[in-house]
């Protein structure tokens, strides 16, 4: 069987956009790309720092509501579905619930041929990043950058703390 899905887990700031732009390049077939942070960049304004929806703490902290675990429910099998109908996917998620969040792919993409990426940065690196891009809750990183990988079984792990997105694109791509 044919890998049809990749997914990567990786801490804010990890580098896993950089990855998938570069998979994108490297791997032989049209590969779409869906990312946690669209999809939160999708929600409607008033689900941000509300009950149901997400709330990101001056420390770094990510909490979701009801609201927000059912649309994002809904995305999860949508992607899936797409991979069902042949598309060849990419999912870029932080798995802040650990096992739980993997779980929850592991559910929608029962059936799939699925290549488990976990991506790794060294707190201080992933730190630097997140400083740099200006655009991310300082804190998510260094409180991310091992959590999201707590319970997880990943086929494949790449390091970006000393190694770039092309490289790690390049490895990944010779398990597809």
């Amino acid at each position: 069987m044919t890998t049809q899905v990749i997914v990567l887990n990786g801490g804010s700031s990890s580098g896993k956009s950089g990855i998938v732009r570069c998979l994108q390049e490297v791997l032989p077939d049209p590969w779409p790309a869906f990312g946690v942070d669209s999809f939160v960049e999708a929600l409607p304004a008033k689900m941000r720092d509300s009950e149901g929806g997400i709330t990101f703490t001056a420390d770094g902290g990510v909490s979701v509501g009801a609201e927000f675990r059912a649309l994002d429910a809904a995305w999860t099998e949508g992607i899936a579905a797409m991979a069902r109908a042949g598309a060849r996917i990419i999912v870029d998620d932080v798995f802040l619930g650990g096992p739980h969040s993997q779980e929850r792919w592991q559910k929608a993409l029962a059936g799939l041929d699925v290549l488990w990426v976990g991506v790794r940065c060294d707190s201080a690196v992933a730190e630097g990043r997140e400083i740099a891009r200006g655009d991310r809750v300082r804190g998510m990183a260094a409180s991310q950058a091992q959590l999201v990988h707590e319970g997880v079984h990943d086929d494949l792990e790449v390091d970006t703390t000393h190694t770039e997105s092309l490289a790690c694109a390049r490895t990944i791509a010779t398990h597809v």
